[in-house]
């Protein structure tokens, strides 16, 4: 009697042991997979918002582009075709770029950028003189100061050398433009008319963009010469 009941003490302590290790062991499969859902969650979120941030310059990029064009032929003179089979190139790219990064393909938006035709500026008066505010925009702003403060920047599509474009200042103007979310910058010369203060062109984006973004929000615009 004595050995069968030391031997059932055994088998029960062994299928004790055993059940508390299968017990163990699906508590840390529950947390291994529970840790993994939270982990895919996360990078999930981090994806949606990083493609949320690449949709929104592509379609400020695209909405820039076609302000532009409606300005030319708003506004025509014996460059506006070139200009507009130039800009409709762009665009197509754009388009390009939009479906590649999983976008709604031909999405369009302004953003803060204030789309005016070529050629727009009021003319003085006698009596009057249009001036525009200091420090913040217009031809007349000195060398070294901040302008079109609070403008987003974004890239043309253009190819070519580092330069950008411009509603506010005549090509030749030279501009530095600082993305003050890393503190990259680029000293560029305005070499065409654009929808908005200060687009870059794509060798002149890629010197002050951040990883994957079309858009920088914090700019700081100087003109420089």
């Amino acid at each position: 009697m004595s050995r069968r009941r030391t031997a059932s003490t055994k088998k029960k302590l062994a299928l004790l042991v055993t059940a508390a290790a299968v017990a163990g062991g699906g508590a840390f499969a529950l947390a291994t997979t529970s840790n993994a859902s939270q982990t895919n969650t996360q990078n999930a979120k981090t994806l949606s918002a990083t493609n949320s941030t690449v949709c929104q310059g592509l379609a400020t990029a695209l909405g820039n582009n076609q302000s532009f064009i409606a300005g030319q032929k708003a506004s025509p003179d014996a460059q506006s075709a070139a200009r507009i089979a130039n800009r409709e190139a762009v665009i197509a790219q754009i388009k390009v770029q939009q479906k590649a990064s999983g976008c709604t393909v031909g999405e369009s938006a302004q953003g803060s950028q204030a789309a005016q035709p070529a050629q727009s500026a009021p003319a003085a008066t006698a009596t009057s003189k249009a001036t525009p505010p200091a420090g913040n925009t217009g031809t007349g702003a000195a060398a070294g100061s901040q302008v079109c403060n609070g403008s987003t920047v974004t890239l043309s599509g253009e190819a070519g050398a580092p330069a950008a474009s411009s509603n506010q200042f005549p090509a030749g103007t030279t501009l530095k433009v600082t993305n003050l979310d890393n503190n990259k910058s680029t000293t560029v010369k305005v070499t065409s008319v654009s929808g908005s203060c200060v687009l870059l062109n794509n060798a002149a984006f890629e010197q002050v963009r951040e990883p994957g973004k079309f858009l920088i929000r914090r700019a700081l615009i100087q003109k420089v010469g």
